[in-house]
């Protein structure tokens, strides 16, 4: 019996209707399975990708305040996605390995969680242990957190001397590689007032990296106030005086068990370490400085298989 084109259509489509309308399936699921994403990818696609490379990247992240306008995991979720697009491009696995990172200097503020030092590098060491027992042995260490620096150099000095794997830190070797020329193409407003830790730089990249995370309509100027030596310097910090920056940042943003009155709940209204609106962010100014590190990356990525091929 012929069937006339809309009833047939109508039977046709009706699976593909009643499994997307399925109960059963969960309504919050919005993830696409990502190439090279540990967390997304089989065994047997492990064991296939060491067929092709022995190298890890690692984000060393944060859970901390980013001000009214970011969310809490801001540092984990930047990181991560910085991550899976230089993996895009280049043959290494992206491991995430924990949310949290070393963060007490923003536990005036609710949400924050902060780890001590020895627990992140034991975790982060033991779990490269874990990556080195299935054939891994090359690791780009990551650091997604300004707070995570002198950690992310334990971790990689640990892993070599340590254990069979080999570890680099992938913000300072992909240093060379950054395209300067491009970089000071960057818009940004000019370097009058602080604009730090939550401020455009990092709004900008959030705008760019997870724009759905972020409130723009909730971000506003700081309120920022600096003990009185650290406001002296702060003009010669801004003119770009390095030893003005150093000793700017040794003191900044410390625990408030320290003394130092330099916590970002003693020092800002909002969490946000500067006093220009986060709102001057752009997702351009965004795209461009994520290009910009994730070419670095691939570039370095590309000179160290030549200068030691996968299972050499």
């Amino acid at each position: 019996m012929r069937r006339s084109l809309p009833v047939f259509l109508s039977l046709a489509l009706a699976p593909a209707a009643a499994a997307q309308s399925n109960p059963q399936t969960n309504p919050l699921w919005t993830q696409e399975k990502v190439k090279n994403y540990l967390p997304h990818m089989t065994v047997p696609e492990v064991r296939d990708f060491l067929t092709r490379s022995d190298m890890v990247l690692i984000p060393v992240a944060a859970l901390e305040q980013h001000g009214n306008h970011l969310p809490i995991g801001t540092d984990y979720l930047n990181g991560v996605e910085q991550a899976k697009l230089v993996a895009q491009r280049a043959d290494v696995l992206v491991a995430p390995i924990l949310l949290p990172g070393q963060s007490p200097y923003h536990m005036g503020f609710e949400g924050t969680i902060t780890l001590p030092s020895p627990l992140i590098q034991e975790v982060y060491v033991e779990a490269v242990k874990s990556l080195i027992a299935h054939g891994f042995k090359r690791f780009l260490i990551m650091n997604a957190h300004g707070g995570n620096r002198a950690i992310t150099t334990f971790i990689v000095d640990r892993i070599n001397q340590e254990t069979a794997g080999i570890a680099v830190d992938l913000g300072a070797v992909s240093g060379p590689f950054r395209d300067r020329d491009r970089m000071a193409s960057v818009p940004t407003p000019p370097p009058d007032e602080l604009d730090r830790h939550g401020g455009t730089p990092e709004t900008s990249s959030s705008l760019y990296l997870m724009p759905t995370l972020v409130d723009i309509d909730a971000a506003v100027p700081a309120e920022v106030t600096l003990p009185a030596h650290m406001e002296a310097m702060l003009p010669d910090v801004l003119a770009g005086d390095p030893t003005a920056l150093a000793v700017f940042l040794a003191e900044g943003l410390k625990d408030e068990a320290t003394g130092k009155g330099t916590s970002s709940a003693e020092m800002s209204s909002t969490g946000v370490w500067g006093t220009r609106h986060p709102a001057e962010a752009s997702t351009e100014r965004g795209r461009i400085a994520t290009e910009i590190f994730v070419d670095a990356a691939v570039a370095f990525i590309e000179r160290w298989n030549e200068l030691r091929p996968p299972g050499s």
